[in-house]
């Protein structure tokens, strides 16, 4: 029987059903985050509450009180829908397609319209991160790097010499972000390194906080969890009213999480939240350095597997797919996906499902477009699981066997 209730809804009743909490008890929890100036009857907002769940009326007024109930964003619980075509829109913008641009570089005719063409050709690169094959990327993304650095020494005024660099900054961050998943973490750093420089150089805040936040990432991924807060807090002290903060504080809960403080965890997620709520909806969430706020729940479903909240877990991992899968089927975030099914795959395995967890598990290593270093990272604890729990069954040890090729291969 299909369910045609909106997904916000559905996520209510999912998510009440994680925390094992009865209707009344989620309304007791949403009143709690209400304005106390508020008059609030409990069985009024209850019968409310059943008729959001029905998905018969939508709570337009306490959305972002029913966000905070769950521990997430508003944006994420209910998301704005919408994509932007970057190619249809380099033209739109600039009247220019990829071939124009480059001539009018190779002619040094730098205008606005070029400049213009040039900042949408680097977001639709950043758009692109997602599912683009990684060697692909790379060679396209370097290419564009070259093309932005050379056009430094030509004559342009203040302006666009400052609009330059801070391109330049911005495709050095997606380049080195595609050599630390292709396996080429000294390449990423030097990239990185070069991006935060030029951040610096163009004044601009975003570029140098998600330099400090791919530092914050190669820490976590190589176990170095006091060197994660650390990079994470020298990003928010440089960019703490931008949304690459969401993100630092999201990796500094991933890394308390591993060093098992589920209070500082808990604390960072917040903060996470609280500034996302403030920002206003991005205009471009396809966008790798764009904190959309759905991301959020991504955040949150690692935090909780690495501390045993195996039912949240596990419902933010299937909002996480849903979140990242079009109405076709088409994925449009397949490393988000492929990290949500190893989580399904823990839980199942502590569970004591050992087949459903080497299915997951399975499928999550199948696909085309990963971050090596992260998803073997989060695979570890899958593999972790299986070795504990299911040490002698040949299934359990020729998929530990694999983690390790994989973890060998980057």
């Amino acid at each position: 029987m299909s369910d045609d209730r909106p997904s916000w809804a559905r996520r209510m009743v999912e998510e009440r059903a994680a925390r094992g909490w009865s209707q009344l008890e989620a309304v007791r929890v949403l009143i709690a985050y209400l304005p106390s100036d508020v008059e609030i009857v409990e069985q009024d907002l209850l019968r409310q509450w059943k008729r959001w769940e029905a998905g018969e009326v939508e709570p337009k007024k306490y959305k972002a009180q029913i966000a905070r109930t769950f521990g997430t964003t508003t944006g994420a619980f209910f998301p704005e829908r919408g994509k932007r075509d970057g190619r249809a829109e380099i033209i739109q913008v600039s009247g220019m397609d990829t071939v124009d641009i480059i001539a009018r570089l190779r002619a040094s005719d730098v205008d606005t319209a070029t400049l213009d063409a040039l900042r949408i050709t680097a977001d639709r690169l950043c758009c692109e991160y997602a599912y683009m094959p990684a060697d692909q990327l790379l060679v396209e993304g370097r290419a564009w790097l070259a093309r932005v650095v050379g056009l430094q020494h030509q004559r342009v005024n203040l302006a666009q010499h400052r609009e330059l660099i801070a391109l330049a900054g911005k495709l050095s961050l997606l380049v080195g972000c595609v050599e630390y998943d292709s396996g080429r973490p000294r390449d990423a750093e030097a990239t990185r390194q070069a991006a935060l420089m030029l951040g610096a150089e163009a004044g601009e805040l975003s570029v140098q906080g998600w330099a400090h936040e791919m530092r914050a990432w190669f820490a976590l991924t190589r176990g170095d969890y006091r060197g994660v807060i650390a990079a994470s807090e020298a990003g928010i002290s440089v960019a703490s009213n931008e949304s690459v903060a969401a993100q630092l504080y999201a990796q500094k809960a991933k890394a308390w999480a591993r060093l098992g403080d589920r209070q500082q965890t808990e604390v960072a997620l917040d903060q996470g939240r609280l500034l996302l709520e403030r920002l206003p909806y991005p205009e471009n969430i396809e966008n790798h350095f764009v904190v959309d706020p759905a991301k959020y729940d991504f955040y949150r479903m690692d935090a909780y597997r690495k501390v045993g909240e195996d039912r949240l877990a596990e419902q933010l991992a299937n909002e996480v797919i849903r979140a990242g899968t079009d109405f076709d089927g088409t994925e449009r975030a397949p490393m988000r996906i492929a990290e949500a099914r190893v989580t399904l795959g823990v839980v199942a395995a502590r569970d004591g499902d050992l087949d459903t967890a080497l299915a997951y598990g399975e499928r999550a290593l199948q696909g085309d477009r990963r971050s090596l270093p992260s998803l073997a990272m989060v695979a570890g604890d899958l593999g972790q699981v299986l070795q504990s729990r299911f040490g002698h069954a040949s299934e359990a040890i020729e998929f530990v066997c694999h983690l390790k090729e994989l973890r060998a291969g980057h």
